[in-house]
């Protein structure tokens, strides 16, 4: 994948273009959803407020939004209902081989989708992260995000260049880092596999076979428990990430990129950058569920999302980069900054994206989480 920073935020012109268009071709296009509801869910922080009031002011339709935290909680609450209860799911796009095989998502019909409003490079790629099945499109790309380092530059001064997965566990860090369990063990295996210790293809080699999996995931966990004495806190969601350092006193830790971001807005102290090895890279989606009971209401939902004003709205309100074409004229003048800080060129053509789950990598995956968790 080639992306720049030009490629991702230019398109002010057509961006405004389409802002214009957009509320009347998604008046015209869906008349028959100009009232109802749509039942949405989502990730805890992804649908705020002031989305839904403009949703629901440009279209009467009244959105009932329920969230989730992880992955697994939306797979599996969607699959104990048989696909039902819900209109559209954002999982992320590395997830949709979980769903297809129970058939829990509907595959979509692009002629009611404006796909024009997506950038083009994430439509692309987003056909070998798993939004496709059988030659149909189940899943389309919303956002994009980063899982790299957090860290008070003030306690841990570095300069970019020298910030890496290594980082969390040097003496320095002792007491004080904090990640998710299922990513630590990605964060290693990409740094192990760059000072040589333990060869994976760059982690690839942990999607290519369980034997390779457990080659590589052994070596993690070991290097994570002989250094155990440098956790600060776990964390799961977005809630608990941010709480690990206001609350529990990391001062490192591999997070998301909202917590960073957003931690940086509330003190400079705070810095979000790419390891040197490369920031791990995530796509979320959204998707109509097989069991929608509000179909036109849910395309309606779909096109509004994918207005660059929305999207906009969306990036500003999280730190999390919206797929949709021209949005970043529409987030803020500290959005712009934070991503131009953030994500030079060469951090951008670094980047490691999660690849589509093969059928033995959740389950493995969980069984050394587990290790590391309990040990």
């Amino acid at each position: 994948m080639s992306v720049t920073r030009r490629s991702l935020l230019k398109s002010s012109a057509a961006a405004t273009a389409v802002a214009i268009a957009a509320p009347a071709i998604l008046r015209a296009h869906d008349a028959l959803a100009s009232s109802g509801q749509v039942d949405v869910y989502a990730w805890g922080d992804y649908i705020k407020e002031n989305m839904i009031q403009k949703f629901e002011g440009d279209t009467g339709i009244k959105i009932n939004l329920s969230t989730y935290g992880s992955n697994d909680e939306a797979e599996n609450k969607l699959r104990a209902a048989g696909g039902k209860g819900f209109d559209v799911i954002f999982p992320s796009i590395t997830n949709g081989p979980n769903y297809y095989p129970d058939n829990l998502l509907a595959p979509l019909d692009e002629s009611k989708v404006n796909m024009d409003n997506i950038i083009p490079s994430m439509v692309r790629d987003s056909f070998n992260l798993g939004a496709t099945y059988r030659g149909k499109r189940y899943l389309l790309p919303f956002d994009w995000g980063t899982e790299a380092i957090t860290f008070d530059s003030e306690k841990m001064p570095m300069s970019d260049a020298d910030v890496s997965y290594g980082s969390l566990w040097v003496p320095e860090a002792k007491g004080g880092s904090a990640f998710r369990q299922k990513s630590a063990i990605m964060g290693v295996a990409i740094y192990l596999d760059a000072i040589g210790e333990v060869p994976s293809n760059r982690a690839l080699d942990l999607y290519k076979s369980e034997e390779d999996a457990r080659r590589v995931w052994d070596a993690c966990t070991k290097f994570i428990l002989d250094h155990k004495e440098n956790i600060a806190a776990f964390w799961n969601n977005a809630t608990e990430a941010t709480s690990a350092f206001t609350d529990s006193g990391a001062i490192i830790g591999q997070t998301w990129d909202t917590t960073g971001l957003l931690l940086n807005r509330e003190n400079a102290k705070w810095k979000y950058r790419m390891p040197k090895e490369g920031g791990i890279t995530w796509m979320d989606s959204m998707g109509v569920t097989s069991g929608a009971a509000n179909t036109d209401q849910a395309y309606a939902f779909i096109n509004a999302m994918l207005e660059p004003e929305m999207g906009g709205m969306f990036a500003m309100n999280t730190g999390y980069n919206s797929a949709v074409k021209g949005a970043a004229d529409f987030a803020g003048d500290e959005y712009q900054k934070q991503f131009n800080e953030v994500y030079t060129d060469a951090a951008l053509a670094n980047l490691w994206w999660w690849q589509a789950d093969t059928p033995y990598f959740a389950s493995l995956r969980q069984e050394y989480v587990e290790k590391i968790t309990n040990s």
